[in-house]
């Protein structure tokens, strides 16, 4: 009796894994998903164009001057960073912490890392007035600058991010190979390429396991170092509004939302166009990364008062008028728009249930990237009036980027997204043997299973 119940279990578990392998493999682009690709290439190719000119005009093009030297560029450089942290924490922190339902969330996070993660690198060389340079830094750089501290953080994180996605990647490309019909040539030969002859092995499983577990342990430090080395660039200068001694722990904070909430607006989006999703993208799972983003978002919003608190308690000299330009000033009317949209408005609608049903969690993500994004305009861009400099046209002192610059920023947004848009279109973006673990299915059974369908 013991045996033909067991033999029932193993039937129903290996229906279970054809259902998901029917569900889960990548399907063609209808009209929705093909104009999507179509806009972001257009933007991408625009901003491409405005770079070009850029590399022939220089920087001259943009609004930033000798004495405002720091612009959007920036800006969407410490966005990338920020919401390139979500790789670590979704697949490192809660793959070490044990929690069973991040499974479906882990690779749609890993590629906005990685996507993040490359276009952190590349608008920083957009930000070089001569990228030709660039080699500079690597054949003379100082190990005193921070700046060098940033590009090696940066390109470590970037590698082991890349290495966090493909490893577990490795049997989703495999049975793609051996069972995708009706595709091109190059794409069989890609999968063929990329599976590295992964044949689905026991003793496979394991290394790739061994190697999960120790990028994750790897990865945590570096995700923690990046940001607290940009946060250190900052507070290295003498701007005011920038040495605060909590700005570590702040933008680590700050990275940690916004990556979430990129991670609960990708799980909408991909829930909205592909119905069979539904039941991996559960709205428990909405809740929980619902409750997970008001813990963020209090912890942000307690760094986000600490950074104000001390100098408006001492309003003192350029402290005292920076404040004044951010609370009541010019820049008011964006900083509150920020502090409310951006962090307030999220914790009081996700504190009830109501809140995390997936609509209203995909608005208020939506919110907190968008004030994500402006909040690290308003750490860069305000700071840019203060400086203690006399004898110059008033001009010089402001900052407003031209429309070149939000050509550049919008092309490489665009980019990240069209990274992501082509790994949805081309990989699974739910992994079906960590979905297999979640449900509770024996790895034997999950290894059998893949390697009869691999031989067959």
């Amino acid at each position: 009796m013991e045996e033909i119940k067991k033999e029932i279990k193993e039937k129903e578990a290996i229906q279970m894994l054809h259902e998901y392998n029917d569900d889960l493999l990548p399907k063609k682009f209808g009209i929705i998903g093909k104009t999507w690709t179509i806009l972001l290439c257009i933007v991408f190719l625009t901003g491409v164009y405005c770079y070009i000119n850029q590399l022939r005009n220089g920087l001259v093009i943009t609004g930033m001057r000798d004495f405002v030297f720091w612009g959007i560029y920036i800006s969407n450089f410490v966005f990338f960073v920020a919401i390139s942290l979500v790789g670590s924490l979704m697949t490192a922190v809660l793959y070490l912490l044990k929690i069973s339902w991040r499974a479906p969330l882990t690779r749609l996070s890993e590629i906005i890392a990685v996507a993040a993660i490359i276009f952190a690198g590349l608008i920083i060389i957009v930000d070089m007035g001569r990228p030709d340079r660039m080699m500079n830094m690597i054949l003379h750089g100082r190990i005193q600058s921070p700046i060098i501290w940033d590009v090696m953080v940066v390109s470590t994180y970037m590698t082991l991010s890349i290495l966090l996605l493909y490893f577990p990647l490795l049997p989703s490309i495999s049975f793609c190979r051996d069972h995708m019909k009706g595709i091109p040539k190059w794409q069989k030969w890609m999968y063929r390429v990329l599976s590295l002859g992964w044949k689905n092995s026991p003793e496979q499983y394991k290394i790739v396991k061994k190697a999960i577990t120790i990028l994750s342990v790897m990865i945590i430090p570096v995700a923690l170092c990046i940001h607290t080395v940009t946060s250190w660039l900052f507070a290295s200068t003498y701007r005011p509004g920038w040495d605060s001694t909590n700005f570590g722990a702040y933008f680590v904070s700050g990275a940690f939302l916004v990556g979430s909430g990129g991670v609960v607006a990708g799980m909408y989006l991909l829930r909205r166009f592909n119905t069979s999703y539904d039941k991996y993208l559960t709205n428990d799972h909405f809740d929980r990364m619902g409750k997970l983003l008001v813990l963020l978002a209090m912890v942000y919003a307690y760094f986000s008062i600490n950074e104000y608190l001390i100098p408006a308690y001492k309003m003192k000299g350029e402290e005292a008028s920076h404040l004044n330009e951010l609370f009541t000033g010019y820049y008011a009317p964006l900083f509150w728009s920020v502090q409310f949209f951006g962090m307030v408005l999220p914790i009081l609608v996700l504190l009830f249930k109501k809140g995390r049903k997936p609509l209203p969690m995909f608005i208020m993500a939506v919110f907190v990237i968008v004030g994500a994004w402006f909040k690290r305009y308003l750490i860069v861009i305000p700071t840019m009036s203060f400086l203690p400099v006399q004898e110059i046209p008033e001009a010089w002192k402001h900052y407003s980027p031209t429309f070149q610059e939000w050509a550049i920023t919008g092309g490489s947004l665009a980019g990240a997204l069209l990274i992501i848009t082509i790994f949805v279109r081309y990989f699974p973006i739910i992994s079906v043997w960590e979905i297999a673990e979640e449900k509770g299915i024996s790895e034997d059974i999950i290894y059998k299973h893949l390697h009869e369908s691999n031989e067959k």
